[in-house]
């Protein structure tokens, strides 16, 4: 299910940070690095998280994190990175699953399903990207994740309507996936209901746009 896929442990996933371990006990080190940071923004929110409380939190000496990660952006992209990484994971897989109108709508309408409910479920994710906005790198990051997301549904978009204009399909995909981020972005900050309808909109306009002849 693609729920259970998109929920593993972020701090499992690539790509690596600025130095990237070989050893075992560096990986370890690393883990634990990223799993402090993740409690840290969990409790107060990456914007109150100190390197030093990093740090101390994963047990290591702040020398040893500036090694692993200049500054504190660095560590931040990365669990971005590797939440896109689970991300596109999930997508690859239930996309996998379509073979025609029929299936498209059901596989895309769940993972639309899936991705709220991911984003109200993880302060973490949810508290990095809505600080996407003033972060021209975490904008760049979400811009490539668009794109990548955004051809795993143009190739299927291509399979089952080989006759349509590929480059056309190409845009379609990046704009449904980039607006898709922006809606989830929208939905969780909005009291439950509202937001509830936000994504609700966003899935019939998508699913509207997706199957339309």
């Amino acid at each position: 299910m693609a729920e259970a896929a998109i929920s593993q442990d972020p701090a499992s996933a690539q790509p690596a940070p600025r130095r990237a371990p070989r050893q075992k006990r560096s990986r370890e080190r690393l883990e634990r690095i990223l799993n402090a940071a993740i409690a840290l923004i969990e409790r107060s929110g990456s914007d109150a998280m100190r390197m030093g409380e990093v740090a101390e939190k994963a047990e290591i000496s702040i020398g040893s994190l500036y090694q692993y990660f200049p500054d504190k952006s660095a560590l931040i992209r990365t669990l971005a990175e590797r939440y896109n990484a689970l991300g596109h994971a999930c997508i690859a897989a239930e996309l996998a699953n379509v073979h025609d109108r029929a299936s498209l709508r059901e596989v895309f309408g769940g993972l639309i399903d899936t991705y709220y409910a991911l984003f109200l479920a993880e302060p973490v994710m949810r508290d990095i990207w809505s600080g996407t906005q003033v972060d021209k790198a975490l904008l760049d990051l979400e811009l490539a994740d668009s794109r990548a997301t955004g051809a795993l549904l143009a190739d299927v978009l291509v399979r089952i309507s080989p006759e349509a204009d590929a480059s056309s399909l190409g845009s379609l995909a990046f704009l449904i996936m980039h607006l898709g981020e922006a809606t989830m972005r929208l939905a969780v900050s909005l009291p439950r209901p509202e937001g509830d309808a936000i994504v609700v909109l966003y899935k019939r306009m998508v699913l509207r746009e997706l199957l339309i002849d």
